[in-house]
């Protein structure tokens, strides 16, 4: 029943927030309330009422990663941003996809999706956000978050998701879809693990901090 459905969420949603809050941090638990209520008030509804309902989602989809890095290290920087990004600008090729098959079932069941209303719209978003994962790769290490052998190592794969994306949005049929959608189940996998592989150690940022420091208080000696 709704009331069952209701008081089961509520019984994991609330110890969740107060266990983020109380034992990582506050701006964690901050973030896992947002989200539900995000889920919950905005996302859900807004399946029958408008194809935004996809954007909403996407960022739904996104805080978790961020929250992950809050946890570990209390701070909603850059890399969090990142993170975020790309698991934002992942998720357009891999629903879109997966709604392209589903069309009859949401038109049935009335709920408004790209897919359905737009067709034409859902292959563009889903080929512009492939294009975007390149990007975000690129833009890892001026963020200082990985090495410059990131963007250069998930190039092939990067290539090969945008490149399946181009087909969807030329061809418009199930197959296309469906190459897509598998693909995007290990792309993302995939992309992260070697995001993880060539990330900056503390070491590093450390050593590149104390190299700004010395140099800061050379030109200051000099200037005095």
């Amino acid at each position: 029943s709704p009331l069952l459905a209701v008081s089961f969420a509520a019984s994991c949603g609330v110890p969740g927030i107060a266990l983020l809050t109380l034992a990582v941090n506050p701006l964690t638990g901050a973030l896992g309330a947002f989200n539900i209520f995000l889920y919950t008030c905005c996302y859900t509804p807004m399946k029958r009422m408008s194809i935004a309902n996809t954007w909403v989602g996407a960022v739904v989809g996104a805080i978790p990663p961020v929250m992950g890095w809050t946890a570990a290290t209390g701070s909603l920087d850059a890399g969090a941003l990142l993170l975020g990004g790309i698991l934002y600008s992942w998720q357009f090729p891999h629903f879109n996809a997966l709604s392209w098959g589903l069309r009859e079932d949401y038109s049935r069941g009335g709920y408004c999706m790209m897919s359905v209303t737009h067709p034409g719209l859902c292959r563009r978003v889903a080929l512009r956000h492939c294009l975007a994962l390149i990007g975000l790769s690129v833009v890892a290490p001026v963020l200082d978050v990985t090495t410059w052998t990131f963007p250069i190592i998930s190039l092939p794969i990067n290539l090969y998701i945008s490149y399946l994306g181009f087909r969807f949005y030329k061809d418009a049929d199930r197959s296309s879809s469906r190459k897509l959608f598998f693909c995007s189940l290990w792309h993302l996998p995939m992309l992260l693990l070697v995001m993880f592989t060539c990330k900056k150690s503390l070491r590093d940022k450390e050593d590149k901090g104390d190299l700004l420091g010395e140099s800061h208080g050379r030109a200051v000696g000099n200037r005095l």
